[in-house]
């Protein structure tokens, strides 16, 4: 059958030369890698002054549902040019899941065009081969000098040694993350609270022992503080600082019982002097938090007596903020 259109195959990716046998394969050849998409264009030229309706389809010795095209139209205008990309998505674990015995690694693959000129019931058919071999690719070939990158059996060698250290030499550039109790896994968190001396408790929700281990040295050097305190209770509680507003105002207001005390000419009864019964060293905390995140007031006792010093008192006062 006389061909009509002008084809030409194009492959995206450049053959190895040992893959490429002339006496097994006359066609083009397209290396895939399981994993990775690969593509083929294909320039579908019509000489003809006339418009001809085009379907393309690909077929082989290959499952199905790896290949799939797409036509720019179904209609090739005359003396233009259409383009057909042909593409591979082959699963990325393919290659584990077969058996040596079986397993294939060249394939055969041809594509139908079907030709319907104006005022014709019938469509003519043209054909055009192409071969595809099934490689995984290897990111080590990138250190070879370019003779050795054509050879495959060093490349399909050195996905041998990719696979075995790959997995190593990738959690070594992500320790970071390990070490961040922020993004560290659920089972290194108790290393981690050890490496810096913090008791993890089981009654703090998981989410908030992370910020606690992670600011742990800070919460170190300022205890005993009220700064250290109320930066513990925004860890723990999730509450803001409002560091810009009035210690009234704030989510997390912690007051001290200070003054003057008692100066002749100068000190009010009742106000800030007191005659007996006063209590020095004592300051006042009071939580603002809404009504959907409840807190546990065992626990924030537990986190002041922890923080203040031991000399000191305080009365504590859970409020509700909406």
């Amino acid at each position: 059958m006389t061909s009509i259109l002008q084809l030409q195959l194009q492959p995206e990716t450049i053959p190895i030369a040992s893959v490429l046998d002339t006496e097994t394969y006359s066609a083009e050849i397209l290396i895939v890698s399981p994993g990775e998409r690969s593509q083929m264009t294909l320039h579908l030229h019509n000489p003809l002054e006339e418009n001809l309706a085009i379907e393309l389809e690909v077929k082989g010795n290959f499952p199905e549902e790896w290949c799939h095209w797409n036509l720019e139209g179904s209609e090739l205008r005359g003396r233009k040019t259409m383009l057909a990309g042909i593409y591979f998505d082959v699963p990325e674990d393919w290659l584990e899941s077969q058996s040596l015995e079986a397993i294939e690694l060249n394939y055969h693959a041809t594509i139908d065009i079907y030709l319907q000129r104006p005022h014709q019931e019938t469509r003519e058919l043209q054909k055009l081969s192409f071969n595809f071999c099934l490689r995984p690719h290897s990111l080590y070939l990138d250190f070879l000098p370019a003779i050795y990158r054509e050879v495959d059996l060093i490349g399909r060698l050195l996905k041998v040694f990719e696979q075995a250290f790959e997995p190593t030499v990738n959690a070594l550039e992500v320790m970071w993350a390990y070490l961040d109790p922020l993004t560290a896994p659920e089972s290194l968190l108790p290393f981690l609270a050890h490496w810096v001396g913090w008791e993890l408790l089981s009654t703090i929700p998981l989410e908030r022992q992370r910020y606690l281990i992670r600011h742990a040295i800070s919460i170190y050097r300022w205890r005993g503080t009220k700064k250290g305190l109320r930066f513990y209770l925004h860890l723990y509680t999730g509450l803001p600082l409002d560091e810009d507003l009035p210690e009234r105002e704030k989510h997390i207001c912690i007051e001290e019982a200070v003054g003057a005390g008692f100066v002749l000419g100068q000190a009010n009864l009742g106000e800030d002097a007191v005659l007996g019964g006063g209590r020095p060293y004592h300051f006042t905390v009071r939580l603002r938090s809404s009504s959907d995140k409840p807190l546990d007031e065992t626990l924030i006792r537990n986190i002041i007596d922890t923080e203040k010093p031991m000399w000191c008192t305080y009365d504590l006062y859970l409020e509700n903020s909406n």
